[in-house]
């Protein structure tokens, strides 16, 4: 399993969007300190999706890194309206 995400500073701040195949050990790992992330302070799961090959993730992660700011934002608040910290209840 791939997953696409994204990770935000805040309630509309600073977004990151990533690919990983272990989704809760990346966001832990980016929760301590990554380089981008530590440096902005993007550290709250904002929202993500599972996919079946490597090859769709990174077509996807390409697509919404493309995207406009107002586009991600909706992508995230469609599943995520307050843009609460998912990775806490994280079970995959």
């Amino acid at each position: 399993m791939f997953f696409v995400y994204m990770l935000a500073s805040k309630p509309q701040g600073t977004l990151y969007v990533g690919v990983t195949t272990d989704l809760l050990k990346r966001v832990w790992e980016d929760q301590s300190g990554s380089r981008f992330t530590s440096r902005y302070g993007v550290d709250r799961l904002v929202w993500f999706e599972a996919h079946e090959g490597w090859e769709s993730a990174i077509q996807r992660e390409q697509q919404i890194k493309e995207w406009r700011r107002d586009w991600k934002r909706t992508l995230i608040e469609a599943d995520n309206p307050r843009w609460i910290d998912l990775f806490p209840g994280l079970r995959l």
